[in-house]
């Protein structure tokens, strides 16, 4: 697809490093086949860098972050403003969404914007409509969001449109809603992408051949049924010799015990499964747990998404082979930039993205550091097993 990112140096240093050096379970490889599988798999990965597989909720092609950053001037008119924000979050106290939270009041912060309120509705879109309505009792200027439901929260958001607020959607759209007009933008990661990069991190860890079950998320979720399409059209297309033996949902919201109990009878109905893939690393990190539940600590695990137990069991070496990153720290402070220059009229693109980040053990102390815009914590530190 065609694309408009420019990837950032750092970024392309981390790809060139993972395909240079290889995935560590792909260093295990005896065999031709197993050889060039990992060459084909690390051909592809450093194909993607510095583009956006995905297009928009609405089919929009992706602009780039750096589209929407604001010049001195205009940091200095939207401070003028004096304005406030909500942050509207779908399921919060997670590592993806706390990152989110961190960017978006960090650079509200330095606009001057304060930030009024920060709601978390569990994935429930009842709640999320209740926890509008009170944002606005607070007459926010801006609300930045994340439905839970295109259709259950629409109404809400039309309302908060209609009183004039500035809207900034992060990955999903509500049904209704035109950008530019309803909403000024959504931001991104590229999770078509994403799922393509954990498609062949998988293989090279298989060896491009073997049997693998599959948890997708079966909510009507666009982002999450990005990686889903990504990750089965990249099998599909390049590992032929990969089945997928059971494709099952979850809806959460306790989504690792959900994935759990999804992977236990995977893994007790098919005892010669290879691999298991996960739409994001808290049903991985249920995964992880039924895999130790049943002994199988030679099972293949790829997710997305570097939450602090995936990123742990990758220093380790143990279960979890690799996974496509966001960037939700760049995600926050592209999402303040988009609402503040709405502030003083500068229109955003309808999609902005950002790209794909593949992630496998030695790298994983430097992505945390481009995922998270800080070091990587001590207990990661100190699991890294070189």
């Amino acid at each position: 697809m065609r694309n408009k990112w420019v990837a950032s140096t750092a970024t392309i240093a981390l790809a060139l490093s993972l395909g240079l050096t290889g995935c560590s379970s792909a260093n295990t490889a005896t065999t031709s086949g197993n050889a060039n599988v990992s060459s084909k798999a690390d051909a592809a990965l450093k194909e993607i860098q510095g583009k956006v597989l995905s297009k928009g909720p609405h089919g929009e092609d992706p602009s780039s972050r750096d589209t929407v950053a604001l010049t001195d001037a205009e940091v200095e008119q939207i401070k003028a403003k004096g304005a406030k924000a909500a942050i509207v979050m779908h399921y919060a106290g997670n590592d993806w969404a706390n990152a989110q939270i961190n960017g978006l009041k960090t650079e509200f912060a330095r606009l001057g914007i304060e930030v009024v309120a920060v709601t978390d509705a569990n994935f429930n879109p009842g709640q999320q409509v209740s926890n509008i309505e009170t944002v606005l009792a607070k007459k926010p200027d801006i609300i930045v969001s994340i439905p839970t439901d295109p259709v259950a929260t629409a109404d809400a958001y039309k309302k908060a449109a209609a009183a004039g607020v500035k809207l900034v959607f992060m990955d999903n759209v509500p049904n209704g809603l035109t950008a530019g007009t309803d909403y000024e933008s959504v931001v991104s990661a590229d999770n078509y992408g994403n799922g393509v990069v954990s498609a062949h991190l998988m293989a090279k860890a298989l060896g491009g051949t073997g049997k693998i079950g599959v948890i997708y998320h079966e909510a009507d979720f666009f982002v999450t049924k990005q990686r889903y399409q990504g990750f089965s059209e990249t099998l599909a297309k390049d590992y032929p010799d990969i089945t997928v033996v059971k494709a099952q949902g979850i809806a959460g919201p306790d989504f690792a015990g959900d994935a759990q109990k999804v992977a236990d009878a995977m893994l007790s109905q098919n005892p010669d499964l290879n691999g298991i893939w996960a739409v994001w690393d808290v049903p991985a990190e249920g995964v992880m747990a039924a895999a130790r539940s049943a002994g199988r600590t030679d099972l293949k695990i790829a997710t997305e998404d570097l939450g602090t137990n995936v990123a742990i069991a990758l220093a380790q070496n143990q279960l979890v082979v690799g996974l496509g990153a966001q960037q939700p720290y760049q995600q926050g402070v592209t999402e303040a930039d988009i609402a503040g220059g709405a502030l003083i009229g500068k229109k955003a693109p309808a999609y902005v993205a950002l790209n794909a980040l593949p992630v496998d053990h030695s790298n994983v102390l430097e992505a945390w550091k481009q995922v998270y815009n800080s070091d990587a914590p001590a207990d990661l530190q100190k699991a890294y097993v070189k």
